[in-house]
Order: structure tokens, then sequence, then C-alpha cells
């Protein structure tokens, strides 16, 4: 928060956080995360129709895409700053949060988007709001899953509950009240979101709402953050475009004896262990990730890389269309592999999924700056008084400034210019005297 007005170069080099690109769910549709084991701590397609029957598994082709343009910072944005007597800072824990369409057949990931936000009372010693407001939340032309998805028709089959529409696993709809957390910031887990907006607009970068009342129901502050979905998983591409989920079902009970194709809604989570939704698969058969990234890393041909661009990750995470790596390391040449690590290292059986992700400080080394806490993820990690690092450079895979526009619209509302917050005025109302601290201290 105690950050200086830094010259363009300065500002550069403080970009410093590296997405802990945790929307890595391996599958052939979506895989958990990928990441070295060096580090532990953790064009739009037509609109789907309004709901679906029981059949296939509905997947997006990826198609073409130009390479996004660098982001700019605009001299002429840098008078808005926010004078509200709060502020709040809202960001996501996953840059992507991946699904499935169809429900029928298989499922990899239900819908469930987890929404942050901290609230910091702002003066001359800013004060994280971790008691004494009211924040909720909301997704402006967003409001309704249950007519875009078939997930509440299997939920029971796949979850063992019985879900009213629209009401997410955890219990949570598409506007609520969202919850303190030991970190000091406020969360709603397993939002029920979907891409598709309510005209039939395919998004799946959404705007939510979050506003921060007091107890007497003023509103204090109010933010805009992304919540990212997308079901851009292009199983297709090497299963089929006709019947893809039973020609995967299939292909698993031919080479592992097993009778999935007769026993469908399948979880995959059920046998291979997920971090990502808390399964601990069956003992002796390796994780969703080390699965899928071993069995793959060696099957894509020539034709499957040129639909996905070269990048062989958007054969199955998102996308092409969707662009899930979006950040500012993106707009510096800076790609999944070159953090990750190749499919071979992600797929490796001594790796957590979920927990052994890269660090910032891999690669960001600057005398006096500490970055993620020890034994946490960048995603999980306080720095500057407790201020959560994402709340500040973004959510991972969406480090700022993003070569995408909304991930881009809260700096641009609070401090007049896309990128890292670092005016010191968004929190302290004058700026202070001494040095900007970017450590993880005052954080209990």
């Amino acid at each position: 928060m105690r950050s200086r007005i830094h010259s363009r170069h300065d500002t550069l080099r403080s970009l410093l956080i590296l997405g802990a690109f945790a929307c890595i769910l391996a599958l052939a549709m979506v895989g958990p995360g990928h990441g070295p084991v060096s580090g532990r701590a953790e064009g739009a397609a037509p609109p789907p129709k309004r709901s679906l029957a029981p059949g296939p598994q509905v997947v997006l082709r990826a198609a073409a895409r130009k390479p996004k343009k660098k982001p700019k910072r605009s001299a002429t944005q840098t008078s808005s700053v926010v004078t509200t007597p709060w502020v709040v800072l809202g960001y996501n824990d996953l840059g992507m949060h991946c699904m499935n369409q169809d429900f029928s057949e298989i499922c990899i990931l239900p819908p469930y988007n987890n929404l942050h936000a901290q609230v910091i009372r702002r003066g001359p010693e800013p004060q994280i709001m971790a008691l004494g407001a009211v924040v909720r939340y909301s997704i402006p032309g967003n409001t309704i899953s249950s007519n875009k998805t078939n997930f509440w028709t299997y939920a029971r089959a796949l979850f063992g509950v019985n879900l009213a529409p629209d009401v997410g696993l955890t219990g949570n709809r598409l506007s609520g009240t969202m919850t303190p957390t030991l970190s000091r910031d406020w969360q709603a887990t397993g939002i029920p979101l979907t891409p598709i907006m309510d005209n039939g607009a395919l998004n799946p970068y959404a705007l939510a709402t979050i506003d921060a009342y007091d107890t007497g129901g003023r509103k204090m502050a109010t933010t805009r953050a992304v919540v990212p979905v997308s079901w851009e998983i292009s199983c297709d591409l090497c299963h089929g475009v006709t019947n893809t989920a039973s020609n995967i079902l299939q292909a698993h009970d031919r080479l592992h004896h097993t009778n999935l194709h007769n026993n469908k809604p399948v979880l995959c989570s059920g046998c291979h262990a997920d971090p990502a939704l808390g399964k601990p698969g069956v003992a002796g058969v390796p994780t969703l990730s080390a699965s899928m990234h071993t069995a793959h890393a060696s099957r894509f041909t020539p034709a499957v890389m040129n639909a996905v661009g070269g990048i062989n990750c958007y054969a199955c995470h998102p996308g092409i269309q969707t662009h899930c790596q979006r950040d500012v390391h993106l707009a510096n040449g800076i790609h999944c592999g070159d953090c990750h690590g190749s499919m071979a290292a992600v797929g490796n059986p001594l790796r957590t999924p979920w927990v052994d992700e890269p660090k910032c400080s891999n690669c960001h080394h600057v005398p006096g700056h500490q970055y993620e806490e020890p034994g946490k993820l960048y995603k999980q990690s306080r720095g500057h008084n407790g201020v959560m690092c994402a709340a500040c450079h973004g959510s991972p895979h969406a480090i700022t400034p993003t070569v995408t526009p909304n991930d881009n619209v809260q700096a641009l509302a609070i401090q007049g210019h896309a990128g890292t917050i670092d005016r010191c005025v968004v929190c302290h109302k004058s700026t202070p005297e001494d040095g900007f601290n970017h450590s993880f201290d005052g954080g209990d």
C-alpha cells in the first residue's frame, strides 16, 4: 500500500508476481495444476442451446486466433483514484476455472468458481477489515446457470447431493454474501457460474460486482473483478467430433479393463485423486494430473499442434478461444512451459497437483523484496501489511496488466491505469514518507 510513484522502468520491475498457473487441471479436457517439481506450496463459438438433453460431451473446437497485442499504459488515464472511505479489491484464486458443459457421461470439473475480496479502511494507517463489514457479490448479465448446462440433472449421481437449480456445491448462488476468512479476506466459494451470459453471448471473463457495506447498511466501497470460467476443453481434437465422451470412456475401458461406459455418468476424480475437488482417489491409482499429462505428452500430432497454435496445453485447457494465459508474462513472451515445465514434468508421479507449482522467486530477484510466504502459493500469500498478493497484482494467469480488457477494469477504476495497484493513495489518504515494503510483514 505504501508505494512510491515509480518511473516506468521501476513500475515494470514491480510487476513481480508470477501467476501460479493454477488452471492446469489434467485430463483430456482439463487437468490439475501444472508445475515443475521445483516449487512446493501449490473468436467466439456459437452460443449453446439453453438446455441440454443427455447426450455426448459438448466441447468447443479450438480455432485459430491472432496473438494478443502487448497492453499499453495510457497516459490519459491517471486521474481516477478512489475517494471512498473504504476500498475493496477483488480477485479470483484461479486464472481460469474449467468445467464441463454436459455432465450426462463424464465430469472433470463442476461449475465451481471462487471469488475473493479484501476490504480496507482508508487512512494514514489503513486497516484491513476482517469484521465490521458486509460484503456482497453479484454477476450482472449472468444471473442463471441452470438453463445453460445439465449439471443439476446429474449432481446427485456425480456428487451424491440434491441441489436446487442455480445452487452450487457449497450452497452459494450467482449472487450472495461473502464470508470472512482467517487470511483477512472475504470469499464466496463454489459459485455455479458458466461462460454463457443471459443473452446467450459467450464470455469467459464476466465481471462480478463486489459491494462492501458497514453494519448500518451504508455502501462504503465497490469494485468489479473477473470471475473466469470456460468449457473450451477440446477433447474432440483427438477423440472425435461426435460421441466424444463415449469414445473416451470406451478407450479407458479397453486400455484399463474398466466398465465406465456402462456406468455413466463418471466422475474422474472418483478414482483419480484431484486436490482441486478435495478428492483422495483410489489407492494405487495415479492422480488425474499424472494420468492425463503422462498419457498425452507424446500424442500430439502435427494437426493437433496446428489447431492449437503450437501451444500443446491448449489442446485440453482453455484455449485458443478463451486464452487462459492472458497476463503480463504472455505480453512479454513468457508461455505456459516457461514456468510450468514440460508435460512430462507436470505428469511426474512424485508431484502433488495444485501444490507443487511455480514460484515467483524462481525468476524475480529484487533486493529487499520477499515473494510467496513460506509453504504457500502465490494465490494464498500475503504481502505488504497483510494485503493478499493477488489483490494488488491480479489473479493467477491474469497478473496485470493483462492482454484482455476485463481483468484491467478494477485497476483502471481505482488508480487510473492498468497494472499492479501501485498508487499509495488507493489505500492511504496521502502518500507516506517511508518507502514501500514488499514483504510479508504484519500479516497476522
